[in-house]
């Protein structure tokens, strides 16, 4: 096998073209099988594989520099610079990162996780190099589904200015994460579909080859002509507008015809987009049918393309679909947005039953919180279905267009606490402190199913800003049997065992109710009584709630999945410090630190707030002395 003999950029210079495609197929059955055993983000890495060899084959790495947007199309690169081995630990605890890491190797230029940044980053490091007075080349891959960000435009707009080589590579699918939409998805698919300016150009110039002694000058004087023929029809005039010279559409895998484009492109003295057009989940027929679903897969059975791990009950973005739909048919002001993640948000199902009611405003979080806001001005009442790490990018519209004008606004954060093998740029760990530091802004967190199903019927009828909550994963089936109403600003005692002489209280929100459970249920084995409650709104917090325990209790301990730094239990600790100083908290929560990826549990275990860690603690400051 070639594959066997590739361990960094030098090899594959030498194969012949023949090889160089044997290769690529080797790298497409190497990726199914190793994805299929460890899950990961598989139809976007199967479109670039000759994009990544050829870029390969044309710059010097890791001299050159290569920056990857979004970063989950780069596994091939991986495999290229040297860390095929690496794969058996794919997005493993302790092993390969499923995106770039610098710290990983020296081949990975920038990190990236989140979407339309590679412009910008690439720009930085182009301008870095122009001052340095260093000498090579840097090349922004971006999809077409990260074009729709603003932050590309930006980038764009300031790579229009630069004096000196730097290439952007337009990798164009047709897809984000699901099927593209707006503007810009037109605009790329009439280049796709178009050939009109290359078979006029090479028309008009024939004809006037054919005209003798004036024929080559009219040729030149037409080149020289700014607003010609390549005004008119040229398929990039948005970017050669810009001052961005315009390369392609070039097939994205032709590896020579990819290498020789690439060749041209660095010796341009400014900025100039290569257009490549690529199939993504190519090469598995699985992926190329569906590549939504194979974009980001748990191990699955290669033949089949079914996942191995059954679905047995509904997770809680399962939950929050059919309940928001159910909400919809009783309401017609409720409408849902999606910044390109229909299906990873459960809003698929929406779209279908009231597709007139649904927006899809394509990978622009920003622009999507705003234009929520707008809908919230004219009276309808959307809810914003989004990943909790992707809302970040909304923060400021959260604050400026929502929260000062009190607009009702529903943010349905999904995947919210740790979320696993993605990594640092995944982990939804940080949304307790930048939604609680704001004005008006209320935050709720569910216990299990039921409650999500209460709390989000709660918020689209609360008439202000609301943030419901919730993790990934399967929805808690546990307290079925507390179910008492949503009241603003309530929590629920689940246990009182201050009468049996519990001197601990438990006081979670969200996800980390169902530990507390837990860890009561394993103090109870050890003749150890503690109360319970469930906090439910972050903010505001119960104060009442806080009072009860304060005055039953000695020691309050507060357990949430996010960082300690700003979120709940801080809160609550400068409440009960300052109005109950003989009490004792002790917080449960992340550190100041971002999570790198891995199994959730693991996760949980080694940064101590798993029930067996939290007991662990407890027992450490002596408060489960009898």
């Amino acid at each position: 096998m070639l594959l066997e003999g590739i361990h960094g950029p030098e090899e594959i210079k030498a194969l012949s073209t023949e090889e160089l495609e044997e290769l690529a197929a080797e790298i497409r059955t190497f990726l199914i099988e190793k994805i299929s055993h460890t899950g990961g983000h598989l139809a976007s890495n199967l479109g670039v594989v000759e994009l990544t060899i050829a870029m390969y084959l044309a710059f010097d790495l890791p001299k050159d520099k290569i920056v990857w947007d979004v970063g989950h199309q780069s596994y091939t690169h991986k495999i290229l610079s040297g860390r095929k081995a690496m794969f058996d630990e794919l997005r493993q605890y302790g092993g390969l990162s499923g995106f770039p890491k610098r710290k990983e190797s020296p081949y990975d230029a920038f990190d990236t996780g989140h979407s339309s940044t590679s412009i910008s980053a690439g720009l930085g490091i182009a301008q870095g190099r122009d001052l340095l007075g260093e000498d090579y080349s840097v090349v922004s891959v971006i999809g077409d589904g990260a074009l729709t960000g603003g932050m590309a435009y930006e980038a764009l707009n300031n790579a229009a200015r630069l004096k000196k080589n730097f290439i952007i590579v337009l990798n164009d699918n047709n897809m984000s994460i699901s099927e593209n939409v707006g503007g810009m998805s037109r605009y790329l698919n009439s280049i796709r579909t178009g050939d009109g300016y290359n078979d006029l150009k090479k028309s008009v110039a024939g004809m006037l080859e054919q005209i003798p002694g004036v024929g080559q000058r009219m040729i030149d004087k037409i080149k020289r002509t700014k607003n010609g023929i390549k005004q008119l029809f040229i398929p990039g005039m948005l970017f050669e507008n810009m001052g961005i010279t315009y390369l392609g559409p070039v097939d994205g895998h032709d590896i020579r015809l990819l290498q020789k484009t690439f060749l041209e492109a660095k010796k341009l003295d400014h900025a100039v987009l290569v257009h490549v057009q690529t199939k993504k989940g190519k090469g598995y027929e699985p992926a190329e049918k569906n590549p939504s679903r194979f974009h980001g897969v748990e191990p699955f059975d290669i033949e089949t393309g079914k996942a191995l791990k059954k679905k047995e009950h509904p997770s809680y973005t399962d939950v929050f679909s059919r309940k928001l739909c159910r909400l919809a048919e009783q309401n017609e002001r409720i409408v849902a947005v999606t910044a390109a993640m229909p299906d990873g948000t459960g809003l698929k199902r929406f779209s279908r039953e009231f597709p007139s009611r649904f927006f899809d405003v394509g990978i622009a979080e920003a622009h999507g919180v705003t234009s929520a806001a707008g809908m919230a001005a004219a009276g309808l009442i959307p809810v914003v279905a989004v990943y909790s790490s992707f809302l970040q990018r909304g923060f400021d519209q959260i604050l400026h267009d929502v929260c000062i004008q009190e607009l009702p606004v529903v943010l349905a954060v999904d995947r919210a606490g740790l979320v696993g093998s993605d990594g640092e740029t995944h982990q939804g760990i940080f949304d307790y402190s930048y939604l609680t530091c704001i004005p008006n802004m209320t935050v709720m967190a569910p216990k299990n199913r039921w409650e999500l199903e209460d709390m989000l019927e709660f918020a689209v009828n609360l008439g202000k800003p609301v943030a419901v909550r919730y993790p990934r994963g399967e929805a808690y089936r546990g307290l079925k049997e507390f179910s008492a109403p949503i009241q603003y600003g309530k929590g629920e005692l689940l246990y009182d065992d201050s009468p049996y002489g519990a001197k601990i209280a438990l006081l979670a929100v969200g996800s980390m109710v169902s530990t507390a459970e837990h860890i009561r249920e394993k103090l109870a084995e050890q003749d150890i009584r503690c109360s319970l409650a469930n906090g439910r709104f972050v903010k505001p917090f119960d104060r009442e709630l806080a009072d009860r325990l304060a005055k039953t209790h000695s020691v309050i301990v507060t357990l949430e999945e996010n960082v300690l730094q700003g979120g709940f239990g801080l809160e609550v600790t400068a409440y009960i410090h300052e109005k109950y100083p003989e009490v004792q908290v002790h917080q449960v929560a992340l550190p100041d630190a971002y999570v790198e990826h891995g199994n959730v549990s693991i996760l949980r275990s080694g940064l101590g707030i798993d029930s067996d860690s939290v007991i662990a603690a407890l027992k450490g400051k002596g408060f489960l002395d009898k």
